[in-house]
């Protein structure tokens, strides 16, 4: 796709967490099954129907511009969730791989809450309410994960790192 002007960044744009959720609905269960925590397990199972919920509604708002839903490789997606898969393998202490694991869900949470900040705010300024609408209930669901995984690495999962 050529970009030439704000709405073809946009789709681009939107192409791109296109794809990124997808890789992400299908890494987060290798992700819940390598986590020693239970409460990380369940945090990863619980982003994971969300997910599939980012998904659904990225196709809605391609549905509302009239477009056919479309994925565009995301290097850096890619690139996040290859070096998680790497210390997840690498990485033999269940502890140290938790706090591993964690800081890749949140650069993936802090990927996704550009993306979907930065598409608002085109949305906004092309005039698509609806896609805007739509997008910002995923991003609140965004901000809420990364909240979720600070609170648990902070509470307990990093210091028993340490130990």
């Amino acid at each position: 796709m050529k970009v030439e002007k704000l709405s073809d960044l946009f789709q681009h744009t939107l192409q791109d967490i296109y794809y990124a959720e997808k890789l992400i609905v299908k890494s987060l269960p290798k992700m819940a099954k390598a986590a020693d925590s239970s409460e990380l397990a369940k945090a990863f199972t619980g982003h994971l129907e969300e997910s599939k919920e980012h998904v659904a509604r990225l196709e809605e708002v391609f549905a509302s511009l009239e477009l056919k839903p479309k994925a565009s490789k995301c290097p850096a997606m890619d690139g996040i969730l290859e070096e998680a898969d790497s210390l997840m393998e690498e990485i033999k202490d269940p502890d140290t791989r938790d706090a591993a694991m964690i800081a890749a869900a949140q650069a993936v949470e802090h990927y996704e809450i550009t993306r979907y900040g930065t598409l608002i705010s085109w949305a906004d300024l092309l005039g698509h309410k609806k896609a805007s609408q739509i997008l910002g209930k995923t991003l609140k669901e965004e901000y809420g994960a990364d909240s979720k995984l600070t609170k648990i690495a902070e509470s307990h999962l990093n210091s028993e790192a340490v130990a």
